[in-house]
């Protein structure tokens, strides 16, 4: 009996099953308060993007090196009725430099089957060299070709829908 006398004498405890959410929302208040003060005094910055039309304007006609299929490197001036002339690998630093100056561009130009190995030599090759201003060429005129349509260019319906 001593065991049921010492349960009846002790008050009982229950858990609570229940979460106390006030404190997180004084927090949040306060911070929403923060933010609606502080938001108004923030200046955003001005960033001018550019436009997809726009494009700078070549001022220098570059100089063009052109990598074959083969791995043989050619060089021309992009200038009107320049032609292309053959250089060996070791005597390319030696033919761009002839042709270019300070602000001269040089671009490379690569068959579509030379592997990326031997264009980034050419360009590594030439930037170890002091060409600072060197690009790729892409053709542009190039597109994907669905249906043996050209993306730019719209469908011909075919005789029998006429």
């Amino acid at each position: 009996m001593a065991s049921s006398r010492s349960h009846l004498s002790r008050p009982s405890r229950r858990l609570k099953n229940e979460i106390n959410v006030v404190p997180y929302i004084d927090v949040m208040l306060v911070l929403l308060v923060i933010f609606m003060v502080t938001a108004p005094m923030i200046t955003p910055g001005l960033i001018e993007l550019p436009t997809v039309g726009r494009a700078s304007d070549v001022p220098v006609e570059p100089v063009e090196v052109q990598i074959q299929e083969d791995g043989s490197l050619a060089i021309r001036s992009r200038s009107a009725g320049s032609e292309f002339e053959d250089i060996p690998k070791d005597g390319l630093v030696d033919a761009v430099r002839t042709r270019i100056s300070n602000e001269t561009p040089v671009v490379i130009a690569a068959d579509g089957k030379v592997p990326y190995e031997q264009v980034m030599a050419v360009m590594d090759q030439l930037r170890s060299n002091g060409v600072t201003r060197l690009g790729l060429l892409v053709d542009q005129g190039a597109s994907e070709v669905t249906d043996n349509v050209p993306l730019n260019q719209p469908s011909t319906p075919s005789a029998e829908q006429n």
